[in-house]
């Protein structure tokens, strides 16, 4: 695409012509606006998330300038075109590290406006995740311990990419630091990435269970056994049921 098209603006009035009022309304139920913490106070334009992942395709050379005014925006699609832009440039291997490093500074600088569970997990693990392969992680234990429930999410969410590599240990040991969490969307993010670590090595799964399935959220810990044997999973919510009678 010609490089004076790839703007936030164009991006947008792109967007705007696949608007679709019945979208709109799926958005509505599927997010559960107004009523939780599903995308409460949250505004959708109504253009189906394929659809905005494959404008951000077109647009995957806008500029960290361009991409930052897509994060500005209110709308639910124009802030989710954004994060995906930065995904795909965080996955391109031609992306030099220093562009990489942008990406991952803009991610942290604006969490404000990454700001919903889809959001998070459009970018956290390639943008985050994979920016600190190889460096020190200390920030991702911050975010751990932040008041944002989107930053405690981006925490878990980014180990993601270190279990792509075959990685668990940052996985399990903020999974521990979010056990207590009271967010139900953290709940699901721990849950995901403790199930899928427990998929690279088993043991390392059972032995976190055995030790903190009383203590799991429910839901986080049905979201951890869900790839397990039906005796297995019978087992730890036996326990997790018996630690709260």
């Amino acid at each position: 695409m010609n490089a004076e098209l790839l703007t936030a603006a164009e991006f947008v009035k792109r967007l705007e012509a696949l608007q679709s009022d019945d979208e709109r309304d799926n958005y509505g139920r599927y997010f559960k606006m107004g009523k939780g913490e599903y995308g409460e106070g949250d505004v959708f334009m109504g253009v189906r998330m394929g659809q905005v992942f494959d404008l951000a395709k077109e647009f995957i050379e806008m500029s960290i300038a361009e991409i930052e005014k897509l994060l500005e925006g209110e709308i639910h699609e124009i802030r989710a075109g954004g994060c995906s832009i930065m995904d795909k440039q965080a996955r391109a291997k031609k992306t030099p590290v220093s562009h990489k490093k942008e990406l991952y500074d803009l991610y942290l600088r604006r969490h404000d406006r990454v700001n919903n569970w889809d959001l998070v997990d459009l970018a956290a693990p390639f943008v985050v995740g994979g920016y600190l392969a190889d460096k020190p992680r200390d920030v991702l234990y911050e975010l751990a311990r932040s008041a944002n429930m989107w930053e405690r999410r981006t925490a878990i969410t980014a180990t993601f990419y270190f279990i792509r590599k075959g990685e668990a240990d940052d996985t399990f040991r903020i999974a521990e630091m979010l056990l207590d969490d009271e967010e139900d969307l953290v709940h699901k993010a721990v849950g995901g990435g403790v199930r899928w670590a427990g998929a690279k090595n088993l043991n390392r799964l059972l032995e976190f269970l055995e030790k903190h399935a009383t203590r799991m959220p429910r839901t986080m810990l049905r979201y951890s056994i869900e790839h397990l044997s039906k005796d297995q999973k019978d087992y730890y919510l036996g326990l997790k049921k018996a630690a709260n009678q």
